[in-house]
């Protein structure tokens, strides 16, 4: 299994405890416990131990027993949908050393032929030398029927149009037909106008409202009326909006959970997911009760 032992573990060992989490797969011979009620939910991928939104991430993710694996997603130029949680390329690419003149390096300004000539990997560790922006694609193909999908355009007022590209796009991929029929896909946004036209196009796509502070108990009951799942950091909540969402026969995913002490929390109460850098940590503490 590949791993990023020289950047990956002195962050570790500084996000979570050390008896939290190992860095090898599970035993062979170790019997899998039941399904915990808790999902767990591998953010951008395995994103602590893999450049984020890679095609690496989704296969660590994947061995590292996720549950849902989450992306972000931009369009190109040219109208591609690509996995990217940035609005420009800057960050995890390569792009200012391929095209130094085109700052400030938009994806919506990028062709997807340019951008896949650059490397979304090296900035990470260089084993992930060479690993490429997917395409959804490519990304949903990866994951397959692996795992579930959480699916969130980024920004999404800036490529208008882009909840019928996504929706066509989506529907296109026999993968999608079946995570769709197993409830084993969600759309979620931050921007709740946008993710509302979304579920007026796609009305059998369940979708989910994302919160950067405590959603109200009027937040809470309107999103009771057209959508399935109430997300939000975990920080500003407590027991009693996890309650409250409950409550109105929703489900609640908190992000972005990476240290131990709060991966517990969230579990004692009882939320329905869990999104972190680090799912094979939160899997571990699962397993250990």
């Amino acid at each position: 299994m590949p791993r990023t032992a020289r950047a990956l573990g002195a962050v570790l060992a500084t996000i979570v405890p050390l008896a939290a989490f190992t860095l090898a797969a599970p035993a062979a011979s170790a019997a899998p416990g039941p399904r915990p009620a808790v999902d767990v939910i591998a953010h951008r991928g395995s994103s602590g131990a893999a450049p984020e939104n890679t095609l690496a991430a989704v296969k660590l993710a994947i061995a590292h027993r996720s549950d849902v694996v989450e992306n972000d997603i931009q369009r190109t130029k040219d109208g591609e949908l690509v996995i990217m949680h940035d609005t420009t390329l800057a960050r995890t690419t390569d792009v200012e050393q391929v095209f130094p003149d085109r700052a400030p390096w938009n994806v919506r300004d990028f062709t997807l032929a340019e951008i896949k000539r650059l490397d979304a990997g090296a900035w990470f560790a260089s084993e992930f030398k060479g690993e490429r922006v997917p395409t959804l694609a490519e990304w949903v193909n990866a994951v397959g029927r692996q795992a579930g999908m959480l699916l969130e355009p980024k920004a999404p007022e800036l490529y208008p149009g882009i909840e019928t590209d996504l929706d066509k796009e989506l529907r296109s991929l026999p993968v999608f037909d079946h995570a769709l029929r197993s409830g084993r896909v969600v759309v979620q946004s931050f921007n709740h106008p946008w993710l509302r036209a979304y579920k007026d196009l796609a009305p059998d796509v369940p979708v989910g409202l994302l919160f950067s502070n405590k959603p109200t108990e009027a937040d809470i009951a309107a999103a009771a009326t057209w959508a399935q799942q109430v997300n939000p950091a975990l920080g500003p909540i407590d027991q009693a909006t996890v309650d409250q969402v409950h409550a109105r026969g929703l489900e609640i995913h908190v992000w972005t959970v990476n240290a131990g002490q709060d991966m517990r929390r969230a579990i004692g109460w009882k939320v329905d997911g869990v999104i972190t850098n680090y799912p094979q940590v939160l899997r571990d503490i699962l397993q250990r009760g």
